[in-house]
């Protein structure tokens, strides 16, 4: 065989090599990218999120059974990467938006002032754990609690991004 084939064998042989350590590197130590209109772009770990002030928040899930979600408030998170918050989300700044999307595709949007405490008294929470317990597969390990929903839509789950946008014309 030629010099080219065993070339391309041995780069296939190592990108597999090194797609499955990536991916067994964030199974083990997941995270949730913050990214878009920032100033830090995070990649924050279940370790990252219990540096933050860590709440409990009670909630029914879509089973009509209340449970108790521990996590960090959306909006510490956000005003940590430097998203216009408090006193700058006004004019154009209120034009942006946060879509969150998972790992499956699922994706869902709000509006800046639906998380910032000057606009609202509603917490929405990146939640990591629920009943004392990490959250199980298929819901995490990170999700979003909305406990002023009425449906439970944007109680997105399986969290890999949130992305910062402004809207365009």
């Amino acid at each position: 065989m030629d010099k080219q084939f065993y070339k391309t064998l041995v780069f296939f042989a190592l990108t597999v090599l090194f797609s499955n350590r990536v991916s067994a590197q964030a199974a083990v130590n997941p995270f949730v990218s913050i990214e878009g209109e920032v100033l830090y772009p995070l990649k924050l770990t279940i370790d990252d999120l219990s540096t933050f002030s860590v709440i409990d928040i009670k909630g029914k899930d879509k089973d009509d059974q209340e449970h108790t979600f521990k996590g960090v408030k959306l909006f510490d998170i956000l005003d940590s990467a430097g998203v216009t918050l408090g006193k700058q989300l006004r004019g154009e700044n209120l034009a942006k938006y946060i879509l969150v999307k998972a790992l499956d595709g699922y994706e869902v949007i709000f509006a800046l002032p639906e998380i910032d405490p000057d606009f609202t008294n509603q917490i929405i929470l990146l939640a990591y754990q629920v009943d004392g317990k990490p959250l199980p597969k298929g819901e995490g390990p990170f999700r979003l609690v909305v406990p002023n929903d009425k449906k439970h839509a944007r109680w997105i789950r399986e969290i890999s991004t949130i992305k910062i946008m402004l809207t365009k014309d």
